[in-house]
């Protein structure tokens, strides 16, 4: 056997009768979970007590109890990975066929990826493209810890997670122009047109654009909290008349009308400022939120959960309702959510008010806010 060949065995498909059944929800809904700062800081310790790695990568993955264990996420489709830097460490370089948001917790350091040096600092977020080669170093004289946020487990549902330790691409940096050169060399372009056919704008496309289509540089991105956090205090002065959240998505422009950091997720930074409830509301794509300020709860499905800074929680199991509250203290926090896929997928409901009817966002207009009105009063 060799990476070119596989054992098979001899197996037949079945069939499944459905004649005349109602379609019915039958997806299971994954409890919410809040995994605390006391539990998170004791993982901490015992990964920085471990001798060091060959490779370099003291990490653990924070797994919910529901998921399959060939994808050990902690939402279905979302890994959530903690990992460990001792001063003067570094990992050994690696890459893989998944997209990802990495989030400095603790500490500082920088990053390698895809040729690019991106220095960080705590709450710092930044992205990586899929199969860029990268490394971590700590530089810094504290314990650096991130929290790295993946698609992994939907590859490996898929049975396609192609992952590579020390490959033999180099980590070169990446020419902008040497790239718009490459990709718009009228040699690469495909001589055979598109065929219409039909009178609704369908096309025929030929084998040759089928298999080398258009290419877009996709770049890691540096979102560092001072710049962040000075933008989103600002929102604070939209009163407790807002309807919506206090939030910026950080936006990767490769991701278009999907509103992604990575084609899988967006990355939202939230300031809620104290006795904040808002609106309950529900959404297909799941949500994994880390507190990195303040207190409050969160109310899932009619389920009160508290939660404090330096927790973890998925907050949002698909298609449950919930909603989120701060206590006497501003809260700030990171969501990741797996919104531009469904969005790409078609497959974005989206209900903003309970009252209201559900939108397909990204297919159909979507919702409106009271921000002006809010920031006037």
């Amino acid at each position: 056997m060799s990476e070119f060949t596989k054992d098979f065995q001899d197996v037949q498909g079945r069939f499944s009768d459905r004649s005349g059944q109602r379609a019915r929800d039958e997806n299971l809904y994954w409890t919410p979970i809040v995994v605390t700062k006391r539990e998170i800081d004791a993982e901490i310790e015992r990964l920085a007590g471990l001798p060091p790695p060959g490779n370099g990568r003291r990490e653990s993955l924070i797994v919910h109890p529901l998921a399959e264990a060939n994808a050990p996420g902690f939402a279905p489709g979302i890994q959530v990975r903690l990992s460990v830097l001792k001063p003067g460490e570094k990992t050994a370089a690696f890459r893989h066929n998944a997209t990802e948001v990495n989030f400095c917790i603790r500490g500082s350091g920088h990053t390698l990826v895809a040729g690019k040096r991106i220095a960080f600092e705590r709450f710092d977020v930044w992205n990586h493209p899929s199969y860029a080669v990268y490394r971590h170093v700590n530089d810094g004289k504290d314990l650096q810890v991130r929290l790295t946020y993946s698609n992994v487990p939907l590859l490996q549902h898929m049975q396609v997670y192609l992952p590579e330790d020390e490959p033999a691409a180099e980590l070169h940096p990446v020419d902008d122009g040497e790239e718009r050169e490459r990709f718009g060399d009228p040699r690469r372009k495909s001589p055979y047109g598109m065929i219409r056919v039909g009178a609704d704008g369908g096309m025929l496309m030929p084998y040759e654009i089928l298999i080398n289509p258009e290419a877009v540089v996709s770049k890691p991105l540096h979102f560092p909290w001072r710049e962040v956090k000075r933008e989103l205090d600002k929102l604070e002065a939209l009163g407790k008349e807002y309807a919506g959240r206090r939030l910026y998505m950080m936006y990767n422009p490769v991701t278009g009308r999907t509103n992604g950091i990575t084609p899988n997720f967006f990355a939202t930074m939230t300031i809620r400022p104290p006795k904040i409830v808002d609106r309950p509301h529900r959404h297909v794509s799941a949500a994994i939120n880390y507190y990195f300020h303040g207190k409050g709860y969160s109310t899932v499905a009619g389920n009160r959960y508290e939660w404090a800074a330096g927790d973890l929680m998925l907050s949002a199991p698909g298609w449950a309702v919930h909603n989120h509250a701060s206590y006497d203290d501003y809260v700030y926090e990171l969501t990741v959510q797996d919104q531009p896929l469904n969005i790409f997928m078609e497959s974005l409901l989206w209900q903003e008010n309970l009252k209201k009817p559900a939108a397909l966002l990204g297919s159909e207009p979507g919702f409106e806010t009271n921000r002006g009105k809010a920031a006037a009063a």
